[in-house]
């Protein structure tokens, strides 16, 4: 049997966390066969993986999860999606560069993100009952259940997230002052 708590004595282990996915690979095994379910349910619905990866990236940005964020966005730019797009999806409401029924499902999934909310669920249904067939609905719903889930046991197990460090400052690197302006670019008049 796997130890389950942890010694208060022993150093080093008071800040580690438990990896739920190690610790517990058969409940987090269901939790993957219950994805790979969602994963069809949106395919036959008629939703393209562009789609769900605006979905699982959105509902990971308000969860806050790094991991899944990180992993998400490379799944969308696989998927066809553009790095414009990709920067602004925490403000799309105020863009256009989303389509009816992207925005219709963004605000769904907002809203099954955020359950407590009951206008924001009136709201976010009604919109999406406009652009989405009852197939989409439902499918926009459960692939916000999911990846809500999937950012739990990443929050609670804090999964590192591995990959290349900020660039530094050199050739081909554009340098930036400290007000955030470009270099050579002229700061704004102060009065």
């Amino acid at each position: 049997m796997k130890e389950s708590r942890l010694s208060d004595t022993a150093a080093g282990t008071a800040d580690r966390r438990v990896f739920l996915d190690k610790q517990s690979p058969k409940a987090y095994q269901a939790l993957v066969e219950t994805a790979d379910a969602v994963r069809a349910v949106a395919a036959g619905a008629g939703l393209d993986r562009v789609l769900v990866e605006l979905i699982n990236l959105r509902v990971s940005q308000i969860n806050g999860c790094a991991y899944c964020l990180s992993l998400h966005t490379r799944a969308a730019l696989r998927a066809g999606e553009t790095t414009q797009r990709l920067s602004v999806l925490p403000a799309w409401r105020d863009t256009e560069l989303f389509t009816p029924r992207e925005r219709s499902a963004l605000a769904l999934a907002e809203a099954t993100t955020a359950p407590a909310d009951a206008a924001l669920q009136e709201s976010a249904y009604g919109a999406a009952r406009r652009f989405l067939t009852d197939d989409e609905i439902s499918a926009v719903i459960w692939v916000a259940i999911a990846i809500n889930a999937f950012n739990r046991v990443s929050i609670m197990s804090k999964h590192p997230v591995r990959g290349t460090p900020a660039p530094q400052s050199g050739p081909g690197t554009l340098p930036v002052q400290d007000i955030g302006l470009v270099q050579g670019a002229s700061a704004p008049e102060r009065r």
